[in-house]
């Protein structure tokens, strides 16, 4: 009986735990697609602690810390990412390409090869990064 219950209330509750989560994600999307990055950000962390496992709000905090030049955050972001999904090929790129501007040559060659690898739909550009990264590194 108790854990007729219990399952129960967590049947009960999960949906609207979930319509929460998306909710948090989809209303902060919509504000990053409309520029307002502080208002995206709040809403992307109000998602997160529903849903710790939620790549996408971590790569959208990435990219707002991107947008506002916080270099540490957004690494932060993309590392979380990739600890969650080892294969966002956009996460990695983005990593590969934050280490070439802070001239870790070595880092970023070794995340373009990692995307080279698992690659879909960033192939074309882990090509061009490759090309940046030769030409970086021999100047």
């Amino acid at each position: 009986m108790k854990k007729t219950l219990i399952i129960a209330t967590i049947l009960l509750l999960a949906p609207n735990t979930l319509i929460a989560k998306s909710k948090y994600f989809q209303e902060g999307l919509n504000l990053f697609k409309n520029n307002k990055l502080d208002d995206a950000k709040f809403k992307f962390e109000q998602d997160i602690v529903l849903n710790p496992k939620n790549e996408l709000s971590y790569l959208y905090l990435s990219k707002i810390f991107n947008k506002k030049d916080n270099t540490n955050l957004e690494e932060q972001n993309l590392n979380t990412v990739i600890l969650l999904n080892p294969t966002n090929e956009e996460a990695v790129y983005s990593l590969a390409k934050l280490k070439l501007s802070s001239s870790d040559y070595k880092k970023s060659k070794e995340l373009n090869k990692k995307l080279k690898a698992i690659c879909k739909n960033f192939c074309n550009q882990s090509e061009k990064l490759k090309i940046e990264i030769e030409n970086s590194s021999k100047k």
